[in-house]
């Protein structure tokens, strides 16, 4: 049933500080989410492209990747856990082919994840999308990119079940090991059924898992909480 929520595949992060503040203790997999980096920097947008790759990483089946322009960097999204192999590219002419490609994929049912990128989306194409993904257990990402300076592109109403925004941050120090692993800013701007929220992550490693950066976790011991240093 739709709205009981226990029927619904959910892919949790597998840390706890972020699970526990998503609705659904973690990301729908029968769902839209969308993503933008938080400026309009390479870096952030960067951050973004990796962090929907990790998610990809740790979903079962291939996974459609349909683009605009020739711009990815396959060794980078190996590094987030994502095999080129199992990569499935489209390249589409404008927005309005790339949304069709993806919602195509999402009602093909066997996909791991469908990802996109675009400038301009129609809410009504959201929700085609949602509907698209509901039922099954392939994830719809959709990365969107400003469309000209000084506009938000999240700005526009969605029907997508969660909005994040990712940003570069600064690695934190690990005592005696010197700078740890690269850091992102995760911002779930929006949410159904649940608040927004921001944390400071470790970046996705090798397996696509993400982590608390160790001096977070040493905090949390030193509260008395359970460590989150690794993911799943």
């Amino acid at each position: 049933m739709e709205g009981d929520v226990r029927e619904r595949p959910v892919l949790p992060f597998g840390v706890e500080a972020m699970d526990r503040r998503l609705a659904e203790g973690g990301l729908r997999l029968d769902a839209l989410h969308e993503i933008a980096g938080t400026g309009a920097g390479w870096g952030d947008d960067a951050a973004a492209v990796l962090f929907m790759a990790g998610i990809a990483a740790r979903t079962a089946g291939p996974i459609l990747w349909v683009v605009r322009a020739r711009d990815l960097f396959a060794p980078g999204l190996f590094q987030a856990g994502l095999d080129p192999q199992r990569v499935i590219y489209a390249e589409a002419r404008d927005d309005a082919e790339l949304l069709a490609l993806m919602e195509e994929g999402l009602r093909h049912g066997v996909l791991g994840a469908v990802i996109g990128e675009a400038r301009r989306v129609a809410t009504a194409s959201t929700r085609r999308l949602q509907l698209a993904a509901e039922g099954k257990r392939t994830v719809a990402l959709l990365l969107k990119r400003v469309a000209r300076a000084g506009e938000d592109p999240l700005g526009m109403p969605s029907a997508a079940v969660t909005r994040w925004r990712v940003s570069a941050a600064p690695s934190l120090p690990v005592p005696w090991e010197g700078l740890g692993r690269a850091c992102w800013r995760l911002a779930c701007v929006r949410q159904r059924g649940g608040e927004p929220f921001e944390l400071v992550v470790e970046a996705a490693d090798e397996t696509g898992r993400l982590a608390l950066p160790a001096p977070l976790v040493d905090r949390s011991i030193a509260a008395g909480r359970a460590p989150q240093r690794a993911a799943g």
